[in-house]
C-alpha cells in the first residue's frame, strides 16, 4: 500500500548561548525552565562578570564600543537599575520576552536582553546571522563568565541566530509575552504580521534619526584641549557604527551669528578631519561612491549651496536651509550643517522621528526649556557632544526595566 502520511517540518533554530546546537523551536521553548524575580542576585553577579570582562583593556582597545557596554553592566549601575523600581506595587518579571534586535548596530541586543534578564524575564534572543565580529566577540565573552555562573543563567537564557524564517518567527511570537523590535519601520511592519497572545504585547524602536546642535560662539571661546575632546566626541557618536546607529548625528546645526557660525564650522570640520586621520577611518570605494551620490543629490536638488570632502571618509554638506534637514542616512561620515540664529528654532524643525540631540555650548535650562517647547513631538534625548551612543535604562522616551516587569496590587 502507498505511504500517504506527510512529514510535517518542525522550524529550528541554531542555539548560540548558553550551549551550540540546532533544536526544534518547540524543545527551545521547552528547555526556558528557570525561575527568577527582579533584582535576582545570580542575573546580577553573571551580568557583573560579564561586564568586568569586556572592560579588560585588550578588549576595550580592539572594540571600543564593547569598554561602554561593560560601563554600562558594573555593578553600581545594575544595583541603581534596580533601586529606582521602588513604589507601592510588587514588581515581578513579564515573563518570556523575544526580542529582535538590528543587524548594523552589534551591541544593542546586549543592552536590550540584559536589562529584561536583570529583570527577572525569560530571554530569546534572535541574533541576526549577518552580524559582525563584535556579536561573536560578544558571544565568546559571554561563554566565558557562564563557566562561573549559577544554573539559573543557563535555563532561563538563550540567543539563537536563524535566517528569516515566518515559521520560527510566528512560533516566538505566539509564545511571548512581550516582543522587543528594535530595526526600521519595515522591520517592525513585518513582525506585526505574527500573532502576540491576546495578553502580551510589542515595544518597538523603529527609524529614528538624531543631529547635534552646536553654540558657535561657545566653540569659538573653548579652550583647544576642550575642542579637541569634543572633536573626538562626535567621532565616536559617528564613525562606531558607520553612522547607522538611531542616535548617531547626520545634521549639525550651529546656533549664533553667520559669520561666528562659519568659522567655527571651518574650525570643526579641521578638528573632525584630524580625529578620523589620526584614528584612522576610512571607507571603501563603494561608500565613497555612495557618499558623493547622496551629496550631490542634494546639491541637484537645490538643497545644498557646498559640498566639501576631505579624503573619502568625511563630507561635509552645507544646507542652503535648516529645513533641508536630512533624515535619512548618506553615507558613513557625512554631515550636514545649517545654521539657526537662536536654539529656540529648533522648534519648528524637529519632528517625531527624531530621537537624540547632542549638544555643547548650552546651559541645563535652556535645554530644558526646548524640551518642554517640544512637548513631546520629537527628541527624547538631550546629552553632551560624545555620549551619542551611550545606553540609558530610559531610551526613546520608554523606561525599559519598568516595561520588562508588571506591577501586581497587594492591599491588606
Amino acid at each position: 500500500m502507498p505511504d500517504n502520511s506527510t512529514t510535517i517540518d518542525v522550524p529550528a533554530v541554531d542555539v548560540r548561548f548558553p550551549v551550540a546546537g540546532t533544536v526544534p523551536v518547540e524543545g527551545l521553548l521547552a528547555g526556558l525552565d528557570g525561575t527568577l524575580r527582579v533584582g535576582d542576585e545570580r542575573i546580577r553577579e553573571f551580568l557583573a562578570a560579564f561586564g568586568r570582562r569586556l572592560l579588560r583593556p585588550a578588549l576595550a582597545r580592539r572594540h571600543p564600543e564593547l569598554g561602554s557596554l561593560g560601563f554600562f553592566l558594573r555593578p553600581s549601575e545594575l544595583a541603581r537599575t534596580i533601586d529606582g523600581l521602588g513604589g507601592q506595587h510588587v514588581r515581578v518579571p513579564r515573563g518570556l520576552v523575544f526580542h529582535v534586535p538590528p543587524a548594523n548596530v552589534d551591541t544593542v541586543f546586549v543592552y536590550s536582553w540584559a536589562l529584561s534578564a536583570l529583570m527577572g524575564n525569560r530571554n530569546v534572543v534572535r541574533l541576526s546571522p549577518r552580524s559582525g565580529a563584535v556579536a561573536e566577540t560578544i558571544l565568546e565573552t559571554l561563554h566565558e563568565a557562564l563557566a562561573d555562573a549559577d544554573p539559573a543563567v543557563a535555563a532561563t537564557q538563550r540567543v539563537v541566530s536563524y535566517d528569516r524564517s515566518d515559521a520560527v518567527t510566528a512560533a516566538l511570537s505566539a509564545a511571548c509575552d512581550l516582543r522587543v523590535v528594535w530595526g526600521g519601520d519595515h522591520t517592525v511592519s513585518e513582525l506585526r504580521r505574527h500573532a502576540l497572545a491576546p495578553h502580551a504585547r510589542d515595544l518597538t524602536f523603529p527609524d529614528r534619526s538624531s543631529f547635534a546642535v552646536i553654540r558657535a560662539a561657545a566653540w569659538l571661546c573653548a579652550p583647544r584641549a576642550a575642542r579637541v575632546t569634543v572633536a573626538e566626541g562626535f567621532v565616536n557618536d559617528t564613525y562606531w557604527f558607520d553612522q547607522a546607529a538611531c542616535s548617531s548625528p547626520r545634521t549639525v546645526f550651529w546656533v549664533g551669528a553667520q559669520g561666528d557660525c562659519d568659522t567655527a564650522r571651518a574650525d570643526f570640520t579641521d578638528h573632525v578631519s584630524r580625529v578620523v586621520t589620526v584614528r584612522g577611518w576610512g571607507v571603501d570605494a563603494a561608500m565613497a561612491v555612495e557618499k558623493r551620490v547622496s551629496t550631490y543629490g542634494l546639491a541637484a536638488d537645490g538643497l545644498a549651496e557646498g559640498v566639501e570632502f576631505r579624503g573619502n571618509a568625511l563630507a561635509c554638506v552645507c544646507l542652503s536651509a535648516a529645513a533641508a534637514a536630512p533624515r535619512r542616512w548618506l553615507g558613513a561620515g557625512t554631515f550636514a550643517y545649517a545654521r539657526l540664529e537662536s536654539l529656540g528654532e529648533l522648534a519648528s524643525l524637529v519632528e517625531r522621528r527624531d530621537q537624540t540631540m547632542t549638544h555643547f555650548g548650552f546651559g541645563q535650562a535652556e535645554l530644558e526649556e526646548l524640551a518642554m517647547g517640544l512637548a513631546g513631538r520629537g527628541v527624547d534625548r538631550m546629552v553632551p557632544v560624545g555620549s551619542a551612543l551611550s545606553f540609558h535604562r530610559v531610551w526613546d522616551g520608554v523606561d525599559l526595566p519598568a516595561e520588562f516587569t508588571r506591577l501586581v496590587t497587594v492591599i491588606r
